[in-house]
């Protein structure tokens, strides 16, 4: 859908484009050539609005060269700089709930065109703890976000007490990520108990949520290591993600790796987030916000 909406976007700039271009430099020198003659012809006794009526700027070519310069601003801010996407699952929480409105930053991995996704521009590469948007490998018609726990030549390792431990490109030792501040989380459920903690991965600290109920999923997890180890070693050029949400996350360690093609950008901020939850016998539609949570407005760690 995301890549259908930049085709119509990039089609809608390019034929108003075309439109305003004709007209600005073709269709309006001979409006004038017809002005000026009838001009001529009057002897300077005919007023500047009976003039333009002698060859009228149509109605189409007017309305639609004046949304050619507003539609290529709006294709090139959200295939350049800046796209809007709404969180629609919980996998990310407590960082990003259902009903946040982020901006990814579009340049943040290098500027690629909107429509085949091929890197025009180098700009800089995904760091560990980054939230990244990115294409679904298996599915690259749906955008999924996750955090980067593992680059390139990394090692990953996700034990069963749900501890992550990385080894970096060129290291021997694992390195285990540092878990402080454990506490019960609010978001817990009847029957589901939730424990919060935050995690220091690379530069970035930030939370996460385990069900310490729920065992690791190990039988479906997806392993790559070659000597029959549990853990994965991240190839040349892809990421290995998880959701904040570890039990509640479909990723890297279910489906595999984020090639680097697939990056879409750098998730920076909430602009907007609006509240879902209602009453049992609410007659409202789903879709329907309830409220508004201004206090979510702001930077993603």
């Amino acid at each position: 859908m995301a890549n259908l909406f930049s085709l119509i976007l990039v089609l809608a700039t390019l034929v108003t484009g075309i439109i305003w271009a004709l007209d600005r430099f073709v269709w309006a020198p001979k409006r004038q050539l017809k002005i000026d003659a009838a001009a001529a012809n009057a002897g300077g006794q005919v007023d500047e609005k009976t003039l333009a009526a002698v060859a009228p700027q149509p109605g189409w070519v007017e309305s639609t060269s004046s949304m050619f310069p507003v539609i290529a601003i709006i294709m090139v801010f959200r295939s350049f700089i800046y796209e809007p996407f709404q969180i629609p699952s919980g996998s990310m929480m407590p960082t990003l709930l259902v009903g946040d409105f982020i901006l990814v930053e579009k340049y943040a991995y290098g500027l690629r065109d909107p429509v085949f996704r091929h890197k025009l521009v180098e700009t800089g590469e995904p760091e560990r703890g980054d939230i990244v948007v990115f294409k679904f490998p298996p599915q690259p018609n749906i955008d999924y976000i996750k955090r980067v726990i593992g680059l390139p030549g990394d090692t990953v390792r996700y034990d069963n007490n749900k501890k992550l431990c990385v080894i970096p490109r060129g290291g021997r030792e694992c390195e285990p990520v540092p878990q402080t501040n454990e506490q019960p989380s609010l978001f817990s459920e009847p029957g589901q108990e939730l424990i919060q903690f935050t995690e220091d991965l690379g530069q970035v600290s930030h939370d996460v949520l385990v069900n310490i109920n729920q065992p690791n999923q190990t039988r479906r997890y997806r392993y790559n290591s070659f000597e029959g180890r549990k853990e994965w070693v991240v190839p040349a050029g892809q990421y290995f993600v998880m959701g904040d949400n570890r039990d509640n996350s479909a990723d890297s360690r279910y489906w595999g790796f984020v090639p680097e093609a697939n990056l879409v950008g750098k998730a920076v901020g909430i602009w907007i987030s609006f509240e879902f939850e209602r009453s049992a016998d609410s007659v409202l539609p789903s879709f329907i916000p309830t409220g508004v949570r201004l206090n979510r407005i702001g930077g993603i760690d």
